[in-house]
Parts: structure tokens; C-alpha cells; sequence
């Protein structure tokens, strides 16, 4: 039985793309959580699949002078809140990043989010995943979440020149209703900042 489970799992793998991220949830359907695991082992023992935490593994993309592309650990934060239905927000040296505030790669992430809290250790790296407030959860845009974050990691003394610009102009691209809305949910001195750059 678990021989077909194992088949069943490796059939189900080969219809998607290298690169992408598996859980054993994805193979419910096929057998028991236990021989769904076991399946799941056997085929990272025969190095078919590549365990990148406890219950998460990739169908790994191999190039020929690197060897195994790796995944992000954005890539492995989405997989999972996508898994489990779950909102994320990046927060401090990674939002700055996607801002394009910050040339760092941070190693350690953090994310906001409606799910569950815990870490996870990734190779050298880890996800934390920190409960989020009710109020920046209603927060309509994700620009908006993203430039409260930045904001809040540089601090309030910290907000230079070439970092206004750079959110004047992501400010440019939010719906009007959405961003009247959505800054009064900012911390007090975010909104400030933020209804001085509209108003320029």
C-alpha cells in the first residue's frame, strides 16, 4: 500500500513545474498523514524531492553550473499563507526591499498575518509569523500596508528626502477612495507624512 501512495505522490509531482513547493496536505487524498509522510521521506531519499523544513519540500529545479535553484524565502512565506488561506505582510528591512527603499536581503523574515503565529527555520534562514493587528488588517491596499511598514522600520527621524519621493510615487498608483481610507488606519505620524506628499 504505501508503495502506491509513494507512486501516487510522485504522479501527482511530475504534473507541475520544477520549483514548486509541496506539503504533505497536498496529497491528503492519496493515503493516511503517516503514509503520506513515509512516502514523502522515500522520495527525498532518492533525492526526487529536496525537505526544505519539517513538512515542506520542493520539487527541485536543477541547473546545470549551479546545481539546486533554491526558492526565495518570500517564495516559501507565500506557499505556505497560501496553504493555509492566510493574509502575510512583510515588515521592516523586507518591506523597505520591496519598496525598492533597500538593496538588503534579509535572511531572518518576518510577516504579519491573520493566520497562525510560529517559526520556521529555513536552511540558514527562518519565517516568523506574528499575529497582526485587526486594524492594519483593514488596510484595503497592499502598497499602503508596505509603506506603513517601511516607515515604521526606518522611524520617524529617519525619513529622508529620496524615501518621500519614492513613496510619493507608489502613492501615485493607489486608488484615491482606497488610500482616504487606508491612511486613516496609519499610525498618527505615518498619516501626517503621508497627507503632506498627496497634498504636494
Amino acid at each position: 500500500m504505501a508503495v502506491s501512495v509513494e507512486n501516487k505522490v510522485k504522479k501527482a509531482i511530475t504534473n507541475y513545474r520544477t520549483g514548486k513547493i509541496f506539503f504533505p496536505s497536498n496529497f491528503s487524498k492519496f493515503g493516511t498523514s503517516t503514509a503520506v509522510r513515509q512516502a514523502l521521506n522515500r522520495l527525498e531519499d532518492d533525492e526526487f524531492l529536496l525537505r526544505l523544513a519539517h513538512g515542506i519540500y520542493l520539487y527541485p529545479k536543477r541547473h546545470p553550473k549551479f546545481g539546486i535553484l533554491h526558492p526565495s524565502i518570500e517564495e516559501i512565506a507565500i506557499a505556505i499563507a497560501k496553504r493555509d488561506k492566510a493574509r502575510i505582510i512583510p515588515t521592516g528591512i523586507h518591506a523597505l526591499n520591496k519598496l525598492g527603499l533597500s538593496t538588503q536581503v534579509p535572511m531572518n523574515v518576518v510577516y504579519l498575518t491573520d493566520g497562525s503565529s510560529r517559526s520556521i527555520k529555513i536552511n540558514k534562514g527562518s519565517i516568523k509569523f506574528k499575529k497582526a493587528s485587526p486594524k492594519l488588517l483593514s488596510v484595503k491596499s497592499d502598497k499602503i500596508i508596505l509603506i506603513i511598514q517601511a516607515l515604521k522600520e526606518l522611524g520617524q527621524e529617519n525619513i529622508n528626502s529620496k524615501v518621500k519621493e519614492r513613496i510619493k510615487q507608489i502613492l501615485l498608483t493607489v486608488d484615491k477612495d482606497v488610500l482616504t481610507h487606508d491612511i486613516k488606519l496609519a499610525p498618527q505620524w505615518i498619516t501626517e507624512i503621508i497627507k503632506k506628499l498627496i497634498e504636494q
